[in-house]
């Protein structure tokens, strides 16, 4: 039986990066189609982060530390309704991509909702302190945002797993 533990806390990677997650840290990125939207855009859930964060103030997927013996969708998943008010009940989960650091990972966990179709996506509302918002963002606006520099670095890699195409 592998012991569960509490993944809060520091490392360090072999590109001497400092990372929250002593088990490396997964994050949940939620696509919806919305009717009405382009063919090749869905809304993405992005998390505004508090200011007192890692990289506070700017936007990335709801996300944070593993725990001893979770794995990298069971984070995932967990963050998210730690996070937020998302239901994470009616999502079909699509890809992972692993950003390997060497001694540590992020691993962004892709999913879709099942929901689709309606209008506008559901609301989602701030649980905890670690957001100061949560926005549906087209996925061909999120340039236009302070992206958190780790998502930054990973979106143009995971912006077509799952990408609803027609």
């Amino acid at each position: 039986m592998i012991e569960i533990g509490s993944g809060d806390g520091w490392a360090h990677c072999v590109q001497g990066h400092k990372h929250w997650g002593r088990f490396g840290a997964a994050g949940l990125l939620v696509r919806f189609r919305a009717a009405g939207d382009p063919i090749g855009v869905d809304r993405i859930l992005l998390q505004h982060r508090a200011a007192w964060s890692h990289h506070g103030g700017t936007w990335g997927i709801p996300g944070g530390a593993r725990d001893r013996g979770e794995s990298a969708g069971e984070t995932a998943l967990r963050e998210a309704a730690e996070e937020s008010t998302l239901d994470t009940g009616p999502v079909v989960p699509l890809d992972e991509y692993v950003d390997d650091h060497g001694g540590w990972t992020y691993t962004t966990v892709v999913v879709r909702a099942a929901w689709e179709g309606v209008a506008t996506p559901p609301p989602i509302e701030v649980r905890g302190a670690e957001s100061t918002e949560l926005r549906w963002v087209r996925s061909d606006h999120l340039d236009r945002l302070d992206l958190h520099p780790g998502f930054a670095t990973t979106w143009p890699l995971v912006r077509s797993l799952g990408a609803h195409v027609g």
